[in-house]
C-alpha cells in the first residue's frame, strides 16, 4: 500500500496539471472568451467554437490553453487592444482576430504578451490591425505559423506586424507578414531566432533590428518592401540563407548595415534590389557564399568600415559590383566570382591571372551626380572605366580581388 500511495498522488497531480476543458460558443453556458478565462482554473483549456465574438481588452492572467475551432472571429470593433497576456505558460492557437483599435500613445495590438515567459502564439490570422503581435519584456516564447495581413498606407500612422521590445530567447518561425510598417521589429531583444518567415509589401522594412545582439535570422524571404532588412546598432547577428528580392526605390536596398560589429552574412541571395547591401560604420563582418544577382549596386560601402572580408561570393550581372567612397582600410576581397571579369587563367588553376578591380569610375560619378545614370550603357563610360582600371585616380588603387574565380562558385 505504501508503494501505491506515491503513484496515486502523482496520478492526481497529473490530472490537476492537465485541467478541464471549457467550451465557448453563442449557445453554450459560457458565451464569451473573457467569461471563460474568469471561470477557468490554472492549466485549463478553453475551446472557442466557430462564431463571431465582439470583444476587446481580454486579459489572460493565468496559465491557460486557448484553442479556436475552425477559426472563430474575435472582432475588436476598432475599440482597443484585443488580447493581453500577463501570465506565464499561455498558449493561444487558431483564432481570427480583426479590427484592432488605433492609438498613438498605447500602441494597441491584436495580441500582446507582457512580462511573461514560456508562451506559444500560433496559427492566428490577424487582419485590420494596428500592431499585430507585440511582445513586451517577454522571454522563452514561440511565435509561429501566423498570418498577419495589414492595410497600412503611411508609416506615421501604422504599426508593426510582430514587435519585440526588451525580449530574450524568442523563436519566430513560419509566419507570413505583409502590409504593415515593419514586418518584424526587434528593439533591445537578444538571443532570438527568426526562421522561414515571408515578409513582403511592408512600408518600411521586412525585418528591423535596433540595439539587439546575438540574434539569428535564416531562410527568410524579404520581397518588395520599402527596404528588405535593416540591422542597426547591434552586434553578433547571424544572417544566413535568406532571400532579398525586388526591394526597389531611389534609396532602397536589400540589406542595410549601420554601426554593427562581428556579424556573419552567409548563403544569402540578393536579387534585383536597387542596392544589395548598403554598409556604413560596420566592422569585422564576414561575407561569404552569397549571390548578388542583377542589382543596381551589389555592395555600397559608405565609410568607417574596418576588418571586413568578402570571400567566395558570386557577383552576377550587377550594374555596379562595388561602390566605395573612402579608403579600403583593411577590408579584403578575395576569391570571389565576378561576371564582369575579363581576365584569363593560363595555368588553369581556376583563379584569374590578373586581379579584378570591382569599383568603376562611373559609380564614383553616379554617387555624386545621380542624373548621369542615363549614360550607363554608353561607349564613353566604358572608356573612362577602362582608363580608371589601368591608372586609378578616384578609386582606392588597392581595392581589388587578387584571386578572382574564373567560374561561378557552387556550394
Amino acid at each position: 500500500m505504501k508503494t501505491l500511495l506515491p503513484i496515486l498522488i502523482l496520478f492526481l497531480s497529473c490530472l490537476e496539471a492537465t485541467g478541464k476543458t471549457i467550451s465557448v460558443c453563442n449557445t453554450c453556458a459560457v458565451s464569451s472568451l473573457q467569461s471563460a478565462i474568469v471561470t477557468a482554473k490554472d492549466y485549463d483549456t478553453i475551446l472557442v467554437k466557430k462564431g463571431n465574438y465582439k470583444a476587446y481588452n481580454i486579459v489572460i492572467d493565468k496559465p491557460l490553453t486557448i484553442i479556436g475551432k475552425n477559426y472563430p472571429v474575435i472582432d475588436g470593433e476598432n475599440k482597443g487592444e484585443i488580447i493581453t497576456v500577463v501570465s506565464d505558460g499561455v498558449t493561444v492557437d487558431g483564432l481570427f482576430i480583426k479590427n484592432v483599435g488605433t492609438s498613438y500613445t498605447e500602441d494597441y495590438a491584436a495580441i500582446r504578451v507582457k512580462n511573461s515567459k514560456n508562451f506559444i502564439i500560433k496559427n492566428l490570422v490577424l487582419e485590420k490591425l494596428f500592431f499585430g503581435i507585440y511582445l513586451e519584456k517577454a522571454k522563452n516564447g514561440k511565435v509561429f505559423h501566423n498570418k498577419i495581413i495589414g492595410d497600412a498606407v503611411q508609416e506615421y500612422n501604422s504599426g508593426n506586424g510582430i514587435q519585440l521590445w526588451y525580449c530574450n530567447n524568442i523563436q519566430i518561425e513560419n509566419n507570413i507578414v505583409q502590409g504593415v510598417r515593419d514586418g518584424i521589429y526587434l528593439e533591445f531583444s537578444h538571443n532570438c531566432h527568426i526562421q522561414n518567415n515571408i515578409s513582403t509589401k511592408n512600408l518600411r522594412y521586412g525585418l528591423h533590428f535596433m540595439f539587439s545582439n546575438n540574434d539569428t535570422y535564416q531562410n527568410n524571404t524579404f520581397e518588395n518592401n520599402g527596404a528588405g532588412v535593416a540591422v542597426m546598432f547591434s552586434k553578433k547577428i547571424k544572417m544566413l540563407d535568406n532571400t532579398f528580392k525586388e526591394n526597389w526605390g531611389t534609396a532602397s536596398y536589400g540589406l542595410l548595415l549601420k554601426e554593427i560589429n562581428d556579424a556573419e552574412i552567409t548563403g544569402n541571395t540578393f536579387n534585383e534590389n536597387t542596392i544589395g547591401i548598403n554598409v556604413e560604420g560596420s566592422n569585422r563582418i564576414n561575407y561569404s557564399q552569397n549571390n548578388f544577382i542583377n542589382n543596381g549596386w551589389a555592395v555600397k560601402v559608405r565609410g568607417a568600415c574596418y576588418s571586413n572580408r568578402f570571400f567566395k561570393n558570386n557577383f552576377l550581372y550587377n550594374s555596379f559590383d562595388v561602390s566605395y567612397n573612402s579608403k579600403i582600410n583593411d577590408n579584403t576581397f578575395d576569391q570571389n566570382y565576378w561576371s564582369n571579369y575579363t581576365g584569363y587563367d593560363l595555368d588553369k588553376n581556376g583563379i584569374g591571372d590578373i586581379p579584378y578591380r570591382p569599383v568603376k569610375l562611373f559609380s564614383y560619378v553616379v554617387n555624386r551626380t545621380p542624373e548621369t545614370i542615363i549614360l550607363l550603357r554608353s561607349l564613353f563610360i566604358d572608356i573612362i572605366d577602362f582608363s580608371e582600371k589601368v591608372s586609378p585616380v578616384f578609386t582606392p588603387d588597392n581595392l581589388m580581388d587578387n584571386n578572382p574565380s574564373i567560374k561561378r562558385i557552387s556550394w
